[in-house]
């Protein structure tokens, strides 16, 4: 029998979440490979605005810096013809972005001048700007501002070889110099993760995505865009024989490494969007709009130089349950962002962990059996892709369609791992 959670008084207005739309997600350097983060949230934005709701407020965000813009929310909803007195404002946190951006959005509605507020992200991982290095930069700005030959020799001449390369973004963290699927390798290897393990998460993800789409789940969350009106990365006809072929792609050397491209999220191309609101806000938006209530959220942080670098939700998860008096089995829908499956998996034993319970949450181990069963039930990342600043929005709305359709009082936890030893958690209910 579900529990009750325990009600936290704010004296703010309930908010809520509405499902929203997204873009087709596409294979880096596949259909989508010619627009930039700009130009793919844009038609998300149109079609938000087209359901007839005027926002309050616009949060959008991109994880791969660009030149061309400083405030891409600004930026988007000016281009998508939304009403130029709507304040709009980016933010940014890895992978946990645009559900970030809803928790803000969150915390500023008040039923005053706010009641409805736009939250979404896009990221174009085909087209990453290139820099220049900082001297070479300093030095070419000097090269511009020359206002004769001679100050243009001389800026010529501070040139160092050894300062003439190109900046190229990768998605490593800055601070301990690894990629993200070196940093899961470690997660994998310290957690005892087997191969087949993950390649079974990920045959799963991709069954489920594809039927997803089968049955008609995505037809209402996905915008047709350029030619393409489904997700280029699910692979219906995949196996675990065919996942077992894949060769390791961060640990090549070992001979121990488990995470392929098949395994991991892909690089993706893509934009998404979800509504944030109070009940005064909902009347705004179609009736049929999905819509549940957001309850409780975590944005959380591990020591990434003493805990493995995508850990921070199974901290959150315990911390959030427990403030709200539930167990796993009391979760009727479990969305789980698929960084790559190994973290799926390690974020699971975690949390039936009791030691780690105990000893590195802080919490007694209380919360039971985590019901795998009730995970992801339309596909995650590893097969529906995975554009950085999209995925907030994406797994939200998904998980807003999901619950809304399970019976009222049920209960939804839906979560981020992001780069940073950081995490993003959401307790959601229907009703």
């Amino acid at each position: 029998m579900a529990r009750t959670a325990a009600t936290r008084t704010t004296g703010r207005p309930d908010v809520w979440l509405a499902a929203g739309v997204r873009t087709p997600f596409a294979r880096v350097n596949g259909p989508l490979a010619h627009r930039d983060a700009l130009q793919l949230s844009v038609p998300v934005v149109k079609a938000m605005l087209a359901q007839g709701a005027r926002p309050d407020l616009a949060v959008w965000g991109a994880v791969i810096p660009s030149l061309g813009w400083s405030n891409i929310a600004r930026e988007a909803l000016i281009e998508a013809g939304g009403d130029r007195t709507i304040p709009a404002f980016s933010t940014v946190m890895a992978c946990s972005t645009s559900m970030v951006g809803a928790f803000e959005a969150a915390g500023l509605l008040d039923d005053r001048d706010r009641s409805l507020a736009l939250v979404g992200g896009a990221e174009s991982m085909t087209r990453v700007q290139i820099g220049l290095s900082q001297a070479l930069s300093d030095d070419l700005r000097g090269l511009m501002e020359a206002r004769n030959m001679s100050q243009r020799w001389a800026a010529l001449r501070r040139v160092k070889p050894g300062d003439i390369r190109l900046d190229i973004p990768q998605i490593k963290n800055r601070a301990t110099g690894k990629s993200m699927g070196e940093h899961t390798e470690e997660m994998a290897k310290g957690w005892a993760i087997s191969r087949l393990e993950q390649d079974e998460l990920a045959l799963t993800s991709h069954q489920r995505a594809a039927a997803g789409w089968t049955r008609g789940f995505f037809d209402d969350l996905v915008i047709r865009l350029d030619e393409t009106g489904r997700d280029t990365t699910v692979r219906a006809d995949t196996s675990l024989e065919k996942l077992g072929k894949l060769a390791p792609s961060f640990d090549r050397t070992s001979g121990a490494g488990t995470l392929t491209a098949g395994n991991s999220s892909p690089l993706t191309d893509g934009a998404a969007a979800v509504w944030v609101a109070t009940a005064k806000g909902l009347e705004r938006l179609p009736a049929a709009t999905p819509r549940v209530r957001l309850v409780d959220f975590e944005v959380n942080a591990i020591d990434l130089f003493d805990e493995y670098l995508l850990m921070a939700p199974a901290y959150a998860i315990p911390r959030l349950l427990a403030r709200n008096g539930l167990i796993y089995e009391d979760v009727a829908l479990w969305e789980i962002h698929e960084a790559f499956a190994a973290q799926v998996a390690t974020h699971i034993k975690a949390l039936q962990d009791a030691t780690f319970l105990k000893d590195k949450v802080g919490i007694a181990p209380k919360f039971g059996r985590f019901p795998v069963e009730r995970m992801n039930p339309n596909g995650g990342s590893t097969a529906l892709g995975h554009p950085f600043a999209a995925t907030g929005a994406r797994i939200l709305s998904q998980a807003v369609k999901e619950l809304a359709a399970l019976p009222a009082g049920s209960w939804a936890v839906v979560s981020i791992c992001a780069d940073g030893g950081q995490g993003s958690v959401a307790l959601l209910r229907n009703g």
